[in-house]
């Protein structure tokens, strides 16, 4: 392929492509480009290999049937998504959660927190050469699975969250299994530290690598780990509270080059704080409901329709009609682990909903892609595609 370039040099130059189907891209998304030798002069990022129409299938079912779709976004955290909708229909309801709700809500979305960034890290790791790195995080992230196996029965895509409560109550014994996994995850990020933090290739493979300054990640919209890696100090948690995020102690974490070292490390000091949040959530948790007591919004219990006329007939109103919310527009956003989650949810005031349209965190990290590494090495997209953690899941919806 031949071209002239701005200046009126003649350059050859190979196109390749990086996906759909390649491990590199970590999922069904595909980057063309323009090499110059190793040199990669442009590059267009292209999704839509995994596109699944969850937003319209999401408008086929009641408002409670949304919740297994969007496991089915960010699969790696999967219950923060599950958290983030219920969350936006309690909104539009103005509902007050119980307690024990609340922090078990906090508990579950910290360690899906940390799964997310174990996840990311060992696949950048990997993707480095890394195999040791890999192992330590992955370590932690299976000690995670066991507990939502426990919690949920399944491993991966786990409708826990329900609109106005939880699917059940913790297990005997969660407290335990969740203080053992904080207590593993500290001692795997420090091997993981030691692996990194002092080795050549890592830290030449990375510092200065992919580099974002803050200016155009805000122009890009970016948000999470990778808006913070630039120096932002921006988190929902903190700017706008919910489940009194704001009464815990915590740091939001920040880099300063905004390269691939920054937002790795990033995410490694975030699980940090995540076991910080869990451990004081832990000892404020006491026992209580778990759903509020509206038989207009809580599915009644199998227990109660059973044994109960009222309860039989409200829980067969509620699977087939649907909770009735409110009608009109309204948008929340949810600080899940690759950054802003946003739902815009419109309700005509039936049991179903009208509009569902998403907003994924990964969907401005990798629309900005092609800047992050135009001018860079081959090898060094591999490294940044790695960073910011795209998860065909919720980039094509």
């Amino acid at each position: 392929m031949k071209v002239i370039a701005p200046n009126g040099d003649k350059l050859n130059l190979m196109p390749l492509n990086i996906g759909p189907s390649h491990g590199a891209t970590h999922g069904c998304l595909r980057y063309f480009c323009a090499l110059d030798g190793e040199s990669i002069v442009a590059t267009v990022g292209e999704i839509g290999y995994l596109h699944r129409g969850f937003e319209k299938m999401a408008e086929r079912g009641t408002w409670q049937q949304v919740v297994p779709y969007t496991d089915r976004l960010n699969y790696c955290s999967a219950m923060m998504n599950n958290i983030a909708y219920c969350r936006a229909v309690e909104n539009m309801f103005q509902l007050e959660l119980p307690e024990r709700t609340k922090i078990l809500r906090v508990i579950i979305s910290e360690l899906s927190r940390m799964a997310d960034h174990c996840i990311c890290v060992a696949a950048a790791a990997q993707d480095l050469g890394s195999t040791t790195g890999f192992f330590y995080l992955f370590d932690s992230r299976e000690m995670m699975m066991v507990i939502w196996e426990k919690l949920t029965g399944a491993r991966l895509t786990n409708s826990y969250a329900r609109i106005g409560g939880l699917y059940r109550d913790v297990y005997e014994g969660f407290e335990e299994d969740v203080l053992a996994v904080c207590k593993q995850a500290e001692k795997n990020l420090s091997d993981v530290h030691a692996c990194f933090d002092r080795n050549r290739i890592f830290l030449d493979r990375t510092v200065g690598i992919g580099a974002m300054k803050p200016e155009r990640a805000i122009q890009w919209g970016w948000t999470g780990p990778c808006l913070r890696a630039t120096g932002v100090a921006s988190d929902l948690r903190k700017d706008e509270p919910y489940y009194d995020y704001e009464t815990y102690d915590w740091n939001v974490v920040t880099g300063t080059a905004g390269d691939v070292y920054d937002r790795l490390m990033v995410r490694l000091a975030e699980i940090e704080e995540s076991i910080k949040i869990v451990r004081q959530a832990l000892k404020r948790l006491t026992p209580g409901p778990i759903d509020i007591m509206d038989p207009r919004i809580r599915v009644p219990s199998h227990a109660l329709a059973y044994q109960d006329i009222e309860s039989l007939i409200g829980r067969f109103k509620s699977v087939y009609e649907g909770v009735r919310v409110p009608a009109g527009e309204y948008y929340y956003g949810f600080e899940a682990a690759n950054g802003e989650l946003g739902f815009t949810l419109v309700s005509d005031g039936s049991g179903k909903p009208w509009r569902v349209k998403v907003r994924p965190p990964c969907f401005t990290q990798f629309a900005a892609f092609h800047e992050l590494v135009e001018g860079s090495m081959l090898t060094d997209s591999v490294a940044t595609l790695s960073s910011i953690n795209i998860i065909a899941g919720e980039l094509d919806r």
